[in-house]
């Protein structure tokens, strides 16, 4: 057969390597040659040609046989004593290792055997044997013998495969040991591939509907062309869509504010409170320093209300704003644009002559003011904080579509109440677009952050990616700016004007006219940086993400602003503190749940209340109450025949039941002692008569539930409960400081407890008083049992409870 499947597979392609066949000859007899396992060749055939190629992806599986010198001497007197006294020669293979097997069998019963015996059983206790051979692990002549869980042997076995060259015999590769679950490789598996096999080999044609190659049915490219044609026209209308909602978008002008809507009055009603003086040149930003020949002074930005916000109004030296298309995308882009470190565009006024733009106001001033300010303290903690703040507002900006800022300088960094710094007057660039007149010193004063290729004259209009290489120049000099708090562009020794400066740098001769950088007030990686910043060729300049990783490689504590740098700590502490709070609360609620949640499984829902309000919980008597007693019949011969363990987990199986079962009836669970379960109702909480009914219905749900109970470590025994009932007078209370119980006292509970002792197996025992009310429902079926002899009691007449004869109407 297994020749048939391999000349199969041949024909078929199947040996090539991407499959494996695994052939389970337990005895090993396509192996066997010459007298010993390992030396035949299954490959060889005498209806054909040979299959040498194709057994190379064969490996057989088989039993492994005991190199134990033990075993070795019991197959040798096997072989013996089967000539001498049967006349039949053996020869040494694997099929001995069933007698080696029989023989550690016999062993096994003998070993559970004498400890059965040993237990005072006899060898008729077919289950007391059989529980003792599980999980026994000894030595027997085949080796370790391990049996698990269900009697069943952990068998050994060999893997087999052919050897690489030419001899074509097949050796252990692998040992599979039973004992330990675990495969113990002997030696390499030589793949015909030089790797085993994919776990999804490549596709072959036999009769496998997902090999199949067949081309596609007239009907599949319909429903192909239909599904493209949907996609298509789906695609298209969400384009069509999207367009009409950006026409609709830039048509309704969501930017424009009216020159009504903003409010306007004396500089000190909105700058009382900020406690910042800003500079600002009236054509340049709305943050800045007014220059002039006669030196510099400072004024207020210029601010305005709206919408009951105070906000910085930028004004634009045009009379008239043309909206083309260009200017309404500029507007759009800008109000799209969020980020922690660009001022927030709000709208823009295009009533003339009042031509503005509103963004958000920042009250702690520009960087240069504050640079400028020579009363602030600035310790390197705070000026790293502002470099980060910079470049991570630069790095969204060259990211985002509006691209590059074109006009940084230091008065375009503001920084808000938080201490955070902000990068303002970017975008726009067409709305902004102007005339401004040469010569004027202002205009040069704001020029001193310009790059050298923007400098010079008859230059075109330079591409994004090269005004991303001048903000980056712009860049550098505000860092010199912030290194040294000398002004913009200060050289050292040299005293030159705006315009004298910018047009040395926009003449771009060797030497290049740079500022100074002085060591010994910042690092020497500064100095660096601040020079590759402001290189003369733009290719040299680093972008921003390069320049976020050099401030973050030599100032670690740069990288947040300044707020958190001075909060961190107090903010940690805090934070710690509350979660902590949190934790100590939510763990304190959840232990007092708990806690509640225990004390209603001890004691009544009304007793427990009072405990916890702090009240002293009085003994109350109660007229009627019905008690329930029940216990096993033969318990204790049950518990000497088991484990203490085995009796634990009898009880708690069978009481969670019962517990289960309770919870649907007004009754309340007094307490467990040993095999013995007490329950009554009509208290703590009365409920008239109806404590007879619930507890008779009880009893018959667990006597129902107890038929069906199954015994974990005795499955095949019916357990045997003995139940009594009783209705009378008792008194309750809690009794004891210490693990307080609530009990029950009276003669009631006892009459209840002999009714029980006195009851049969599997049948409810109830007195007369509980039958008397049980009357008054007439839906239970009840036998006369007759006058039964109490102790303590005398004669009571007493009755069985057969069943419900139908749902009562309560």
């Amino acid at each position: 057969m297994l020749h048939q499947v391999m000349r199969r597979a041949q024909s078929e392609g199947l040996t090539h390597g991407d499959y494996v066949f695994f052939y389970v000859d337990v005895f090993g007899e396509s192996l066997q040659g010459d007298g010993h396992l390992g030396a035949g060749k299954p490959w060889q055939s005498k209806e054909g040609p040979d299959l040498r190629e194709a057994f190379q992806t064969v490996l057989v599986i088989t039993y492994h046989e005991p190199q134990t010198l033990e075993y070795r001497d019991f197959q040798n007197k096997l072989i013996l004593r089967a000539r001498q006294e049967y006349q039949v020669e053996l020869s040494g293979s694997l099929k001995n290792l069933v007698a080696g097997c029989f023989h550690d069998g016999l062993l096994l019963y003998a070993l559970a055997l004498n400890e059965t015996f040993h237990k005072g059983d006899t060898k008729l206790n077919n289950s007391r044997i059989l529980e003792k051979m599980k999980g026994r692990r000894f030595q027997g002549v085949t080796g370790t013998v391990s049996m698990d869980q269900n009697n069943d042997r952990d068998t050994d076995f060999n893997l087999w495969a052919m050897k690489e060259g030419e001899s074509g015999t097949y050796q252990v590769v692998g040992h599979y040991v039973g004992s330990e679950q675990q495969l113990k490789w002997l030696g390499p598996i030589h793949w015909l591939k030089g790797q085993p096999p994919l776990d999804n080999p490549p596709c072959f044609d036999m009769d496998d509907p997902s090999c199949d190659k067949s081309a596609l049915s007239t009907l599949a490219i319909l429903a192909l062309g239909a599904g493209l044609t949907f996609i298509m026209f789906g695609v298209s209308s969400f384009l069509i869509f999207r367009k009409l909602m950006l026409e609709k978008e830039l048509a309704s002008m969501l930017w424009r504010i009216r020159w009504e809507d903003l409010q306007f009055g004396g500089s000190e009603r909105y700058h009382k409170g900020a406690g910042s003086r800003l500079t600002l040149s009236l054509r340049g930003s709305s943050y800045g320093s007014l220059m002039t020949a006669h030196g510099k002074y400072q004024i207020f930005a210029n601010t305005g209300l709206f919408k009951g916000n105070v906000v910085a109004i930028k004004h634009i030296n045009k009379k008239r704003i043309e909206l083309t298309r260009q200017v309404l995308f500029e507007l759009k882009h800008m109000r799209d644009i969020q980020f922690n470190h660009l001022t927030r565009f709000i709208g823009a006024c295009i009533d003339p002559p009042n031509i503005c733009i509103v963004t958000e106001y920042c009250p702690r001033g520009s960087l240069q003011d504050i640079l400028e300010n020579e009363s602030i303290n600035l310790d390197w903690m705070f000026r790293y904080a502002l470099i980060n703040d910079i470049v991570k507002g630069m790095a969204f900006l060259h990211n985002s579509i509006i691209g590059y800022h074109g006009s940084l300088k230091s008065c375009n960094c503001v920084v808000d109440s938080r201490f955070v710094l902000k990068i303002t007057d970017y975008g726009l660039a067409s709305f902004r677009q102007g005339h401004e007149s040469e010569g004027n010193h202002a205009l040069y004063a704001k020029k001193l952050w310009t790059a050298p290729e923007l400098l010079q004259k008859g230059t075109l209009l330079p591409l994004p990616l090269a005004m991303q290489k001048a903000d980056v120049y712009s860049f550098g000099i505000i860092l010199q700016e912030i290194a040294l708090r000398s002004g913009a562009f200060y050289v050292e020794g040299i005293e030159l004007s705006p315009k004298e400066i910018v047009q040395k740098v926009g003449n771009s001769q060797l030497p290049y006219f740079r500022p100074t950088i002085d060591t010994r007030l910042h690092s020497e990686e500064l100095a660096v940086l601040m020079e590759r910043c402001w290189a003369q060729q733009p290719a040299e300049r680093p972008d921003f993400a390069q320049i976020k990783v050099f401030i973050r490689r030599f100032n670690r504590e740069g990288s947040t602003s300044i707020l958190d740098n001075l909060l961190s700590r107090m903010e940690q502490y805090a934070n710690n503190l509350e979660k902590l709070v949190e934790e100590r609360t939510q763990a304190y609620l959840e232990e007092k749940r708990k806690a509640e949640n225990l004390l209603y499984q001890i004691l009544p829902h009304s007793v427990a209340e009072q405990l916890k309000r702090g009240e002293t919980v009085q003994a109350e008597a109660f007229d009627c109450v019905t008690i329930y007693f029940s216990d096993i019949v033969g318990f204790t011969s049950l518990s000497a025949e088991s484990t203490p363990m085995q009796v634990v987990t009898l009880l708690n199986d069978l009481y969670t039941c019962f517990d289960a079962i309770i919870d649907n009836f007004d009754v309340y669970k007094v307490e467990t002692i040993g095999d013995a379960y007490m329950v009554v109702s009509g208290l703590p909480v009365r409920n008239g008569k109806l404590h007879a009914h619930e507890i008779v219905r009880m009893a018959l749900a667990l006597l129902e539930a107890v038929k069906t109970f199954h015994i974990r470590h005795r499955p095949s025994e019916q357990l045997c409960l003995r139940i009594g009932v009783h209705s009378g007078p008792v008194c309750a209370g809690v009794v004891g400081l210490k693990m307080p119980r609530y009990c029950l006292f009276g003669d009631t509970v006892n009459t209840a407890s002999r009714m029980e002792s006195n009851g049969e197996a599997l049948k409810i025992h109830i007195s007369a008083a509980t039958k008397e009310i049980l009357d008054e429902f007439g839906c239970f079926l009840l036998e006369l049992r007759g006058d039964v002899e109490m102790k303590g009691k005398g004669k009571m007449r007493t009755y069985w409870l057969l069943g419900e004869e139908k749902a009562a109407v309560i």
